[in-house]
C-alpha cells in the first residue's frame, strides 16, 4: 500500500493506466450481429402486387376484342422551329377521317396547308353556334370545352391539350356548326386548316376523297356507346313477329403482347464464393439485391414502355387533364365515372400530396381503407396507390392511373410464364453462364412480363397534374 503525503494533484484521465480490457479489443473476439445488405432504391412496388399475374404459355397474349367502327380524335405531333410550329404530316392519320390513310405524299400536301395561330387566355378560337368550317389542331396550351349549362349558364364539359384536335369531321363536309365554345385557359398555339384548303387538296386526289367518304359511311353505321356494332334485338313485342338477326363481328387483326425481358449478368469471384459464405451466403445476397434491382425495372417498363406500359397504352377517350392544375376531388371524380369497377388509382407520392392539399383546402380528408395489412388513404372507396415509376416532369407534372383489373372483369392484367427453365421465382429465372479464365462466376438472370388492357375503358389517365405547391399554400 503506498501513501503520498504533502500536496496531492488530481490525475489526468488521461494518464491513468488501462484497468480492464478494451472494448475495442474485446471486439476481435466477439461474434458481431449483422445485417443482410440493404437496398435504399427497393419501393413499395403496389403496382406489381395489384395486378392479377395472368400466364402466358407461349409468350404471346392476344387480346380479342368486338369490331369497333368509332374512330376518335387522337394526338397529333408536331416540329418546332424556333416559334414556328408544323405538324408531321403522317400524324393527320390521327383525324378521325383520316385515319389509316397511307398516300404520304398526299399528306405532306394537306400538311402544309395548316397555318399557325396564336390564342391568349381567355379568347375563344370556335363559337357555340358558330359554322364549322376549320379543323384546328393544338399544338402548346390547354383549352376548355364549354356547352350550355342545364339552367342557362355555361358549363365547362372538357379540356384539350397539347395534341388534341377539334373538328375533325368537317372534312366531310362544313355545313354544321359548333355546339361547343372552345376557349383558351394558357397561351395557346393552333394550327388551322379551313375547309376550302382541305377542298383544294382533295380536288386534286380521288383516293383522299374515297377515303374519306368510306371512314364516314362507317360511323354512320348503327353503334352502340363504345363504338361497337349494336346487336339487332327486339323486345316488348306480343304475337309473333319476324326476329331480327344478329351477329357480333371480331377484330379481324387482334393485338398481341409478347412478353418483355429484364436481363443482366451477375458476376461473382469464386474466392468470394467459396471463402466468405459465413454466416451468409454470398452468392445468395448478390443473386436477391440483384432481383429487387430486375422487379425495379419490371414496375417501371409496366409503366412507362412505349409498347405496352399502361401510360402509352390509355386510350385517348379515356384521358382527362386536370380542371385548374392540381388535382382535386372533381378530378378525381370525373375520371372514376369514366369506367365501371375502378379498383385502383396509382399516383407518384408528390401528386398524392398535391391532391392531399386540394382536399385540405376544402375540409375533405382521407377515408382510409385496409389492403394487405397496410392502412392506405382511398378516394370514394378506391385505394390511392402510390407508384414512384410515374414520371414528373421537371415543371412538376406527373399523372393518375385509374384501373379496374381482372380477365374475368375485362380489366387490365400483368403477364408472365411461370414454369420456365431455371427459375428462381416465377417469371424468373437463374442460369449459369460458366466460370471465365479469372475464376468468376456468372449468372444470366431475367424476368419476362408484360401488360394488357383488355378493353379501353380499363384504364384511365388523368393527364396534366401539377404537383408543385403554389405560392402561399
Amino acid at each position: 500500500m503506498s501513501v503520498e503525503t504533502g500536496t496531492t494533484r488530481a490525475q489526468d484521465p488521461e494518464e491513468r493506466e488501462q484497468q480492464s480490457l478494451s472494448t475495442a479489443a474485446a471486439r476481435n473476439l466477439a461474434t458481431t450481429t449483422k445485417t443482410r445488405p440493404q437496398m435504399q432504391a427497393i419501393t413499395s412496388r403496389w403496382l406489381t402486387r395489384m395486378l392479377p399475374w395472368v400466364n402466358v404459355a407461349g409468350g404471346t397474349y392476344r387480346v380479342n376484342r368486338r369490331l369497333a367502327y368509332v374512330v376518335g380524335d387522337g394526338r397529333v405531333s408536331f416540329v418546332q422551329t424556333g416559334a414556328q410550329v408544323q405538324v408531321v404530316p403522317a400524324e393527320l392519320t390521327e383525324l378521325p377521317l383520316l385515319r389509316g390513310f397511307d398516300d404520304a405524299d398526299v399528306l405532306k400536301a394537306l400538311a402544309e396547308r395548316f397555318t399557325q395561330r396564336e390564342f391568349e387566355p381567355g379568347q375563344a378560337i370556335v363559337e357555340s353556334g358558330g359554322r364549322a368550317d376549320h379543323v384546328y389542331l393544338i399544338a402548346h396550351g390547354k383549352v376548355e370545352k364549354v356547352g350550355a349549362g342545364p339552367y342557362g349558364g355555361e358549363a365547362v364539359t372538357g379540356f384539350l391539350a397539347d395534341g388534341d384536335s377539334l373538328g375533325g369531321r368537317v372534312l366531310a363536309g362544313a355545313e354544321g356548326t359548333w355546339d361547343f365554345t372552345a376557349r383558351a385557359l394558357t397561351p395557346t398555339t393552333v394550327l388551322e386548316l379551313p375547309y376550302p384548303a382541305y377542298q383544294a387538296v382533295a380536288g386534286q386526289h380521288e383516293k383522299l376523297r374515297e377515303h374519306v367518304r368510306r371512314r364516314r359511311a362507317d360511323e354512320d353505321k348503327s353503334l352502340n356507346k363504345s363504338g361497337e356494332a349494336d346487336l339487332a334485338v327486339t323486345s316488348g313485342h306480343t304475337g309473333e313477329p319476324t326476329l331480327p338477326g344478329t351477329f357480333a363481328d371480331y377484330e379481324l387483326r387482334p393485338r398481341e403482347y409478347e412478353l418483355g425481358v429484364a436481363q443482366t449478368v451477375l458476376r461473382v469471384h469464386s474466392r468470394v464464393a467459396d471463402l466468405y459464405n459465413d454466416p451468409m451466403d454470398q452468392t445468395g445476397q448478390q443473386l436477391r439485391l440483384t432481383v429487387e434491382a430486375l422487379y425495379e425495372r419490371r414496375e417501371y417498363e409496366l409503366v412507362n414502355n412505349p409498347d405496352f406500359g399502361l401510360l402509352h397504352n390509355a386510350d385517348f377517350d379515356q384521358r382527362i387533364s386536370t380542371h385548374s392544375g392540381p388535382p382535386t376531388p372533381d378530378d378525381l371524380d370525373e375520371l372514376l365515372s369514366m369506367r365501371r369497377g375502378t379498383r385502383f388509382l396509382f399516383a407518384h407520392p408528390r401528386a398524392i400530396a398535391a391532391f392531399g392539399r386540394e382536399c385540405n383546402k376544402r375540409g375533405i380528408y382521407f377515408t382510409p381503407v385496409e389492403l394487405d395489412g397496410h392502412h392506405l388513404p382511398a378516394w370514394r372507396g378506391v385505394p390511392l396507390l402510390p407508384c414512384s415509376k410515374i414520371p414528373v416532369s421537371a415543371a412538376g407534372v406527373s399523372s393518375v392511373l385509374a384501373l379496374r383489373t381482372g380477365e374475368d372483369d375485362e380489366g387490365v392484367v400483368g403477364l408472365h410464364q411461370v414454369g420456365i427453365p431455371d427459375e428462381y421465382e416465377p417469371g424468373l429465372n437463374v442460369r449459369f453462364m460458366g466460370i471465365d479464365d479469372q475464376a468468376v462466376i456468372s449468372y444470366l438472370v431475367s424476368t419476362y412480363f408484360s401488360a394488357a388492357a383488355l378493353v379501353p375503358d380499363a384504364l384511365g389517365l388523368l393527364e396534366n397534374v401539377e404537383t408543385a405547391r403554389a405560392n402561399g399554400s
